[in-house]
Order: C-alpha cells, then structure tokens, then sequence
C-alpha cells in the first residue's frame, strides 16, 4: 500500500491561530486527490485519533480546485506557554507520513 509521503507531493502543518493547528496535505493532481482524498486512513475520526483530539473537533476540508486536503484540530496548550515544544506548529505533520493509504 502506497504511505502518503509517497502520494503527497508536500505535506505541512502550521499554526492557525494561537489555540489551533492545520495541516495541509497537497496532492500533485486532481487524479490523485480523488484517488486518495476519501482513504480510510484519512477521515477526520482516524486522524484525530492520531493527534490525539476529539474526533469532533478535528475539521476536515477538502479544497478540489487546488487537490489539496486540510484538517484542522485545536492545541494541547495555548502556543507559546511554557511546555511548549512546537510553537509554529511545523512539526506536527511528520506523524502522518508514514500513513499507508
């Protein structure tokens, strides 16, 4: 089975806002993002249970015109407070990688 580091041809994550994370999955082209936008492995209760979140607060959104899909969970802890190891938020995309689809 392909892994999405595999499929994507980029991944990333970033703040959006302080209380909030995004991720955005960007597939090369439309026929890939069909193909693999609806995995199993990729709806919002599977990838909130990789991030640890309420599967009610994970956002999915799935942006055709540009093949890209995006999901977006709140923090842990407000960016920026005292435990905090990843305050842009540009690391938390590396735990999807490996996700075969």
């Amino acid at each position: 089975m392909p892994k999405l580091n595999d499929v994507c041809s980029h991944v990333r994550s970033k703040n959006a806002g302080p209380f909030w994370i995004t991720v955005d999955l960007f597939f090369p082209d439309a026929e890939t993002f069909a193909r693999y936008s609806d995995a199993p492995s990729l709806t919002s209760s599977a990838v909130a249970a990789m991030f640890g979140v309420d599967p009610v607060r994970m956002k999915r959104f799935m942006v055709t015109d540009l093949s890209v899909l995006k999901f977006s969970y709140p923090r842990a802890t407000p960016q920026g407070g005292t435990m905090e190891r990843d305050m842009h938020g540009g690391q938390q995309y590396v735990r999807l990688l490996d996700v075969e689809l």
